[in-house]
């Protein structure tokens, strides 16, 4: 029974942090801002980091099965 809730959190943690990774790349390659009112490298930045952050916790969460 505890593997059930590491696969929903390692399952939200990989949409999450692929749909940012996807969406960034998008953005970047359009050259539209990725936030408004910043930065364009600081948000690109930021975003890239923040989807890497999330995919390495879903990775956490599936060796954790």
């Amino acid at each position: 029974m505890e593997s059930g809730p590491a696969i929903f959190a390692g399952m939200v943690f990989a949409l999450f942090g692929g749909g940012l990774l996807v969406w960034t790349a998008t953005r970047v390659r359009h050259r539209e801002p990725v936030a408004h009112g910043v930065n364009p490298v600081a948000s690109a930045a930021l975003a890239t980091l923040a989807a890497v952050i999330a995919l390495a916790l879903s990775v956490w969460c599936f060796t954790r099965l």
